[in-house]
């Protein structure tokens, strides 16, 4: 899933209603669990190089695939194993708690090694904390 694919159509929804501007987050509560937010999030992930998994009703997450130029600087600047080449990664982790579902986006570099296991290279932005959390308000959570 290109990570910014999926947030340009949230923003129709969401540049279409009157609404507060959330917090930047990466995390929400919502009251019951946020089916439509998964199933968003799965059909979301099904273009060219990307795939999606599912752990249980726990973890959700889309990979794919990168431009040659960010694959070789990931490659090159974390020890890479060019046989297996690094993906960009969004993980949706829902969480049952006492007002609800928790649930909390995190978004990385998956850098396989030559010996040893992956590197997880964050990605942090501005700009995706507040796309996550204006698609969490839509979605009907709270970012917090």
């Amino acid at each position: 899933m290109k990570l910014f694919h999926f947030f340009p159509a949230m923003a129709c929804i969401v540049a279409c209603a009157p609404q507060d501007v959330p917090i930047p987050s990466r995390s929400a509560q919502f009251e019951s669990f946020p089916k439509r937010l998964f199933d968003t999030f799965e059909t979301s992930c099904s273009g060219p190089g990307e795939s999606f998994k599912k752990t249980g009703n726990e973890v959700f997450e889309c990979s794919e695939f990168l431009p040659p130029k960010a694959t070789a600087f990931l490659i090159l600047n974390y020890d890479g194993h060019p046989q297996e080449l690094p993906q960009s990664v969004m993980r949706l982790t829902s969480t049952k708690t006492n007002a609800g579902y928790r649930v909390d986006a995190h978004v990385f570099f998956h850098v396989p090694q030559k010996t040893g296991a992956a590197v997880e290279v964050p990605v942090e932005s501005k700009v995706l904390n507040q796309a996550i959390s204006e698609l969490y308000q839509t979605m009907g959570g709270s970012p917090n």
